[in-house]
């Protein structure tokens, strides 16, 4: 893979400057779908810098959370506050990855090329960007093609030409073999040490510890517990995290 200050140039001389989106405070959220209230009450805090797991049981809210982060849906009620910036004032610096790669169906090179210039971005990164994750030599092949791991790191590929100041991961590693799930780890590890604030759902708790500096825990459509990762895997202080963590399966 590729040095990344060749697919990244604001980026050579010092980190991102998030300063003025950054931190991010979530306070008494709710989202409710005609009477179902699926998250209530959600408040964190989450500084400028990092990678934040979010983790919980499948329906605790999760990938909603995220959305409603990132702007892609309304709360019910609640406020989400960017530095003072509401979601849809910031989207346009953040990038969501799915746990399905959403692609063009075109080749993996025109995929690159078409966030490039939709977004006036200098159309001779894309060769560094494939190189980056691992995919210049199939750049004229059709992307659905692709192995699942590839077409996952292509996805990152294209959220990392937008040169995000926030990067969303929603599970993109889930259903990976182990090799794709290192592969895609590395790079959203060097995202973060570039400056990139990561947000990322999980339900791999190895993965979390390998990643984490924080933990959003959701039970239920509440934050159970938000703690240090440091603090958070040892001794979680919830029962919902203290259960999940050991396997325990409670109904």
């Amino acid at each position: 893979m590729s040095d990344i200050t060749a697919i990244a140039p604001r980026a050579r001389a010092a980190q991102i400057d998030r300063a003025d989106i950054l931190p991010l405070a979530v306070r008494d959220l709710v989202l409710r779908f005609d009477t179902a209230t699926v998250l209530d009450g959600v408040a964190f805090d989450l500084g400028t810098s990092g990678c934040t797991m979010v983790m919980g049981q499948n329906g605790s809210g999760k990938s909603l959370l995220l959305k409603l982060l990132h702007g892609l849906i309304q709360p019910s009620s609640g406020r989400i506050d960017w530095a003072g910036h509401a979601p849809a004032d910031v989207t346009s610096r953040q990038a969501l990855v799915f746990q399905k790669p959403v692609l063009l169906r075109r080749s993996v090179g025109a995929n690159i090329d078409f966030v490039l210039k939709s977004r006036r971005k200098d159309m001779k990164r894309r060769t560094a960007l494939l190189d980056h994750v691992g995919l210049a030599h199939k750049a004229d092949q059709p992307a659905r093609l692709l192995s699942g791991g590839e077409a996952q790191r292509l996805a990152l590929a294209r959220a990392l030409a937008t040169d995000p100041e926030v990067l969303f991961l929603d599970e993109p590693t889930a259903s990976l073999d182990p090799a794709s799930v290192l592969a895609i780890e590395d790079i959203v590890n060097d995202a973060r040490t570039r400056g990139v604030r990561i947000i990322f759902v999980t339900h791999d708790v190895g993965q979390a510890r390998r990643m984490a500096d924080d933990v959003v825990f959701l039970h239920e459509g509440r934050v159970a517990e938000h703690s240090r990762a440091s603090d958070f895997f040892p001794d979680p202080q919830s029962d919902a995290a203290r259960n999940y963590l050991t396997g325990k399966i409670v109904v």
